[in-house]
């Protein structure tokens, strides 16, 4: 077996596929999945709302890999996937290191949403987004709640706060 390669697919972000963990993989299974690594699920669960229990893969030696939170179906998958490690790179290169310009380089944008604290950038035909700190757009754009923000307005060395992927 080629460890080498081996190691670089366990990082490597595609359509239906972040590593080791697929779109059809079942939440009971990450042990499974994941069994050379940690797992760390929530202890507490809420009752209200979502109440959706989040799922922590860490490496050997303590470094966070990915947050996933499953859905609530019976036979649950996982829905969203928060990449915490860099390693994790997609097929163009795209990891959480990389700027807004790398991001808009590479894929079509589909939309931006503005929240109060953060724009999540969302990508045409693909299951990725990244949420960008306003802490990372101009000042006049940052405290403006109302107001929609454009493409060519953020900055192209804007950092990314998060990279997530949602399975529906």
């Amino acid at each position: 077996m080629n460890c080498a390669g081996e190691q670089k697919n366990d990082f490597q972000i595609s359509g239906d596929q972040v590593g080791k963990l697929t779109k059809q993989s079942l939440a009971r299974d990450i042990d499974l999945i994941f069994e050379k690594d940690s797992v760390v699920q929530d202890t507490v669960k809420l009752n209200f709302g979502s109440g959706a229990s989040k799922i922590k893969i860490y490496e050997r030696g303590g470094q966070l890999l990915l947050t996933l939170t499953p859905n609530r179906d019976s036979i649950a998958t996982i829905q969203n996937i928060q990449i915490n490690d860099s390693r994790f790179v997609t097929k163009k290169g795209i990891s959480k290191e990389s700027t807004f310009k790398e991001i808009k380089d590479n894929y079509p944008i589909k939309k931006i949403i503005t929240s109060l604290n953060n724009v999540v950038v969302l990508l045409k035909d693909s299951d990725l987004y990244f949420t960008i700190d306003k802490k990372e757009l101009p000042e006049s754009l940052r405290y403006n709640t109302n107001s929609k923000i454009e493409e060519v307005q953020i900055p192209d060395k804007a950092k990314v706060k998060y990279m997530m992927i949602g399975w529906d």
